[in-house]
């Protein structure tokens, strides 16, 4: 080993070492102030009394706020519409809107379906609208519309969704839709 690089090493070793142990005091300080306040707050602790109105009514408002987001999660679904067909082209408009809407959208397997998507929302999640089942990507400019045309071969749920995968939307292909 040659000097200069002896040298190094016991340089870069002094420093690590000088910071291993500034860290270990700033523990060590910390520690010692959190013993400190919990030897001098040794006191139990003391009850509240509340008014049984109070109470109850705090209980109500918790008991319908869990009742909110199970309706939100759970019940609030969407219906699914069906597309409407012309010359042969299956088409439905979706309007991007904080999510899509109508987002479960009713198709015939075997023809073509035209989605027409507007979006009204600026937010930067909901820029490009994703069909991972038909390899698509397309930009949706603000205020304007934007259509995909693809072709459900076969039955089945095909999803779409934002370029985060936080808004989502089924196209379901029927045989007999």
């Amino acid at each position: 080993m040659k000097l200069r690089d002896f040298r190094a090493w016991r340089s870069l070793h002094k420093w690590t070492i000088g910071s291993l142990l500034s860290i270990g005091m700033l523990f060590g300080a910390a520690l010692t102030a959190r013993a400190q306040i919990s030897e001098a707050d040794t006191s139990e602790f003391r009850r509240i009394e509340q008014p049984l109105g109070l109470k109850v009514g705090v209980a109500a408002a918790g008991a319908g706020l869990i009742g909110l987001e199970l309706w939100w999660f759970l019940l609030s679904k969407t219906k699914a519409q069906t597309a409407q067909a012309a010359n042969g082209v299956q088409s439905v408009d979706v309007t991007v809107d904080g999510g899509y809407s109508p987002d479960q959208i009713v198709v015939q397997a075997g023809q073509p379906v035209q989605l027409n998507f507007f979006r009204k929302d600026p937010s930067s999640c909901l820029e490009q609208i994703i069909l991972p089942d038909f390899n698509k990507a397309v930009d949706l400019p603000l205020n304007q519309t934007a259509t995909v045309e693809v072709v459900p071969e076969k039955a089945g749920d095909y999803t779409f969704h934002c370029g985060m995968n936080m808004f989502r939307g089924t196209m379901t292909a029927r045989e007999d839709a």
